[in-house]
C-alpha cells in the first residue's frame, strides 16, 4: 500500500508518535540558533574583556617577531619560539572558546532537547531508495534550506560589505599606524562588523526556530486512520490497560471522597471497613451509600468524615454487610433497611438534641443472618449478631 498523501494527514501527531520519532532521532532542530548564539557569545566576551584581550594579542603577535641573539644564531630554535607564542595565544582565547562551546551546547538543546539516538544512524532501506533520495534533494525541506542559505549568505555579505565601506578610511590609515594601534583599530572594526553579523544571524534564528517547529509538526501529522489504528494498538497493550484502570480507580476514588462531606453517617468495622451513607428524609428512597473502603481506604474515609464533622458509628456486622452487598451511589438492600434506619435515626437525634430534647439511646443494631459476612467476604450463616 502506498504511503498516505500529505493532504490526508490532517490530525496532530499523538504523544506516542512524537515519542517514537524522538527515539529515532527526529526532533525539531534549528541550526541557525546555535550559530547566532556562538557569534553573540563570542562578541559578548570580547566586549567584556575590554582592551585587555586586544592588547594581549598584540603583545603576543609582536613578541613573535622579536628574536634574541641565541634564536638568530640557532634557527632550529624558531619552531619552539613560535610554538610558545601560539600556546600563549591559545591560553588567551581559551575563555572565549569555552564560553562559545557551552553556549552552543545550551542553544542546541533549546529547540529539540539533548538527544542521543542510535535510530538516527541505523541503516534503513528508505535511505537507500533512489526515489526517497530525490525527494530529499528536491523536496520542500531542501528548497527551504537552500533559500535560507542564500538569504544568510546575502544578508551577511551585505552587512560585511556595508561595514567595510564605512570603514575604508580607517583601513587606509592603519598602514601608517604602529603595530599595537593598528591591531586595536582592526579589533574595533572587527567587533563592529561582528555585531552587525550577530544581529543578522539573530534575525534569521528568530525566523528559523518557529519555522522548524512548525515544519516538524507538519511532517509528523497523521491520517485519521493512523490515529485510530494507534489507539486500538495502545488499547490492547496490557500496560496501557493497567494504566487506564489505575486512572479510572483514582478518578472514582476522588469523586467518592468528595461525596463524604454529604454523608449523614459513616458506619465502621471499626478499622477494616467503612461505609458512608446519605439519606434524604424529604424523599421516598432508601439511604444511599456514597463511599466505601477497606483497610487504608477505610482509614481515609474515617479521616475525611472527621474533617467534615460526619458522625462515625461503629457496627462491624452492618459495615461488612453494606460493604459486600452495595455499590457506590446505590441504595442499601431492603434486608438492611431496619438496621440502617436505627443508625440514621440515632444520628439525627444527636443533631437535634438539646437540654430539653435529649438524644436517643445508642441502638444495638442487629443484622439478618442472610446479610452477615466474614471479613474476607464469605457468608456467615449463624444467628443474628449484635454490634
Amino acid at each position: 500500500m502506498s504511503e498516505a498523501s500529505s493532504d490526508d494527514k490532517t490530525e496532530d501527531p499523538t504523544a506516542k508518535k512524537l515519542s517514537n520519532a524522538r527515539e529515532d532521532g527526529q526532533v525539531a532542530r534549528s541550526s541557525e540558533l546555535p550559530a547566532a548564539v556562538i557569534v553573540i557569545g563570542s562578541l559578548t566576551i570580547l566586549l567584556m574583556s575590554g582592551g585587555w584581550l586586544v592588547s594581549r594579542m598584540a603583545q603576543i603577535f609582536a613578541n613573535g617577531f622579536v628574536f634574541d641573539r641565541t634564536t638568530i644564531d640557532k634557527p632550529l630554535l624558531l619552531p619552539a619560539h613560535f610554538g610558545d607564542q601560539l600556546l600563549s595565544s591559545f591560553i588567551t582565547v581559551m575563555p572565549i572558546m569555552v564560553f562559545t562551546l557551552i553556549a552552543a551546547i545550551v542553544a542546541s538543546g533549546v529547540t529539540g532537547g539533548y538527544l542521543f539516538s542510535l535510530g538516527a544512524v541505523a541503516p534503513k532501506g528508505s535511505k537507500l531508495s533512489l526515489i526517497n533520495g530525490l525527494k530529499r534533494i528536491f523536496g520542500t525541506h531542501a528548497l527551504v534550506e537552500l533559500g535560507k542559505a542564500i538569504l544568510k549568505f546575502t544578508l551577511v555579505s551585505s552587512v560585511l560589505w556595508w561595514s567595510l565601506s564605512n570603514n575604508m578610511d580607517s583601513l587606509i590609515q592603519m598602514g601608517q599606524m604602529g603595530l599595537e594601534p593598528a591591531l586595536t583599530a582592526a579589533a574595533v572594526m572587527i567587533m563592529k562588523s561582528t555585531l552587525w553579523v550577530a544581529l543578522s544571524l539573530a534575525v534569521i534564528a528568530m525566523i528559523d526556530v518557529p519555522y522548524q517547529k512548525y515544519a516538524f509538526m507538519k511532517q509528523m501529522r497523521m491520517t485519521k486512520q493512523e490515529v485510530k489504528d494507534e489507539y486500538k494498538q495502545m488499547e490492547g497493550s496490557p500496560e496501557v490497560k493497567a494504566q487506564i484502570r489505575r486512572r479510572q480507580r483514582e478518578m472514582a476514588n476522588s469523586r467518592m471522597m468528595a461525596r463524604i462531606k454529604d454523608a449523614d453517617v459513616v458506619i465502621t468495622n471499626p478499622e477494616h471497613f467503612a461505609v458512608a451513607l446519605e439519606y434524604d428524609p424529604t424523599g421516598d428512597g432508601a439511604p444511599v451509600m456514597v463511599a466505601k473502603g477497606s483497610d487504608h481506604m477505610a482509614k481515609l474515609i474515617r479521616e475525611e468524615a472527621k474533617a467534615h464533622g460526619v458522625y462515625l458509628f461503629e457496627a462491624a456486622p452492618l459495615a461488612r454487610a453494606i460493604y459486600f452487598t452495595t455499590e457506590v451511589e446505590q441504595q442499601v438492600p431492603e434486608d438492611l433497611y431496619h438496621a440502617v434506619a436505627q443508625v440514621i435515626a440515632y444520628v439525627f437525634s444527636l443533631e437535634a438534641a438539646s437540654p430539653m430534647n435529649p438524644p436517643q439511646a445508642k441502638p444495638r443494631v442487629k443484622v439478618p443472618p442472610s446479610m452477615q459476612f466474614n471479613p474476607d467476604g464469605s457468608k456467615l450463616e449463624k444467628a443474628g449478631a449484635k454490634a
